[in-house]
């Protein structure tokens, strides 16, 4: 492949129109110290099967394979991708598409974009969503900030502790600089929020939840709206695991105003950390409130359906001072393939994989605590449980990565408190053989 299609003669036709006699002179601004003098000391060219046969020694290098068992979550999440999102996704108008500025000229994508916006609505239980944002982490920042503009005259926002630590650094960057102050809430335990300082917190704007929390548990959401609600706030949810819903009652069923989260888990691949989707919902009174872009369904002179952009409060569209935020959609393509993955997997199909998420984490959380680990906190959970064991659990974690098994992660770093506690996480991937084998390992 020529990765520069340029000739000779173009290259010389373009020099002479800046003025230049010759490449080098490009970086003539550059100091000379700073430059490379000689030949770059490239490997030689390799054959395609020479290519892919290194590349597969690479990959023998590393320390997780995709042949390991991953029994790690902590905001991203080992799922199965059914083979039709990847080929549905990886199509050739759908992978080089990029944002739709111009609606006339990409119904297909803005028809994308209405479709996720559809299915995440209705997985949200809200009535309105927007066209994705960057990551679950902005998308919560984005929340609060949204809180903060609904809820005029309040400068304070609480957040949960129990919110994922990375999403509660991303808070503080957005909010530090402007002077609203963040009420941390800590968690009881029961491993759920203790709500009960809100009772003595004035101007309270928003309070920021994670269901299911960091630690895997279930907070009781329907039970915290009044108290947030009461105090003059609006309930944020946030959340790093969607696919929670497909079992327990989801946000907008137990009165949260907005909820933002990571959609990492519906049919995008971990790939070391993203790509990544903020998924953002909220109620249809605060719709001119939302930040990013809202793709509308409509009919033109001629009475044919088509799409257009219905919102899109940034600065590129509106005037700086009136525009609720200037984050944009993330990566179209993200959306997409999270679409087609709820559509593949309808309401029924998310309930099933829901329940065999369940059911296998509640599995290895009875056979490590009948092995004699002690569970952290008691409230329900999904997918991930903290635990604590009498001895080092370092050692077996070792032993376990030998035999192809990655076992929790250690809560220290984040939690202090918890040093001595370890959360771990099961999804659908994980076989039935290989939680015995932890348990086996830990059982003295």
């Amino acid at each position: 492949m020529r990765y520069l299609p340029h000739t000779p003669e173009e290259i010389r036709e373009m020099l002479a129109a800046i003025g230049r006699s010759d490449l080098d002179d490009l970086f003539i601004s550059i100091p000379a110290d700073c430059r490379c003098d000689g030949v770059i000391a490239v490997p030689a060219a390799l054959t395609e099967w020479q290519l892919s046969d290194l590349m597969r020694d690479i990959a023998a290098t590393m320390t997780v394979r995709p042949d390991h068992c991953v029994l790690v979550g902590a905001g991203r999440y080992h799922h199965h991708i059914p083979e039709i999102v990847r080929s549905l996704a990886g199509r050739s108008e759908f992978l080089t598409s990029y944002t739709p500025y111009q609606p006339e000229m990409a119904q297909g994508t803005l028809q994308g974009i209405f479709e996720y916006q559809t299915l995440t609505a209705r997985l949200l239980g809200l009535d309105v969503a927007n066209a994705s944002l960057y990551d679950g982490a902005s998308a919560l920042a984005e929340g609060l900030l949204m809180g903060l503009r609904i809820v005029k005259r309040s400068r304070r926002v609480a957040v949960s502790t129990a919110v994922h630590p990375h999403y509660r650094e991303v808070v503080r960057s957005y909010l530090r600089p402007t002077g609203y102050e963040i009420i941390d809430l800590p968690f009881g335990a029961d491993g759920r929020t203790d709500l009960s300082l809100l009772q003595g917190i004035d101007g309270l704007a928003a309070v920021a939840l994670q269901s299911p929390n960091f630690f895997g548990v279930v907070e009781d959401l329907a039970r915290a709206a009044d108290p947030v609600h009461d105090a003059g706030a609006l309930l944020v949810t946030a959340f790093t695991e969607p696919l929670a819903y497909g079992l327990y009652r989801n946000p907008g069923q137990d009165g949260a105003d907005i909820a933002c989260g990571e959609g990492q888990s519906l049919g995008l691949p971990v790939s070391f950390g993203g790509a990544a989707l903020g998924m953002f919902a909220c109620r249809g009174e605060f719709v001119r409130s939302m930040p990013g872009r809202l793709v509308g369904e409509t009919v033109d002179c001629e009475g044919r359906r088509g799409y257009v952009l219905t919102l899109s409060t940034r600065e590129q569209h509106i005037r700086r001072e009136k525009a609720t935020s200037n984050i944009c959609s993330n990566q179209g393509l993200c959306a997409l393939t999270t679409a087609i993955y709820m559509a593949a997997l309808g309401g029924g199909g998310l309930r099933q994989l829901a329940r065999q998420n369940y059911d296998r984490s509640e599995y290895l959380k009875a056979g490590l605590v009948g092995a004699g680990a002690e569970l952290v906190f008691g409230g329900p959970t999904f997918n991930e449980f903290v635990l604590r064991f009498g001895d080092d659990f370092a050692p077996v974690r070792q032993r376990l990565q030998e035999r192809g098994i990655v076992a929790g992660i250690e809560l220290g770093a984040s939690y202090p408190q918890l040093a001595d506690c370890w959360l771990f996480c099961v999804t659908e991937k994980a076989m039935k053989r290989d939680l015995d084998t932890v348990i086996s390992e830990v059982r003295p």
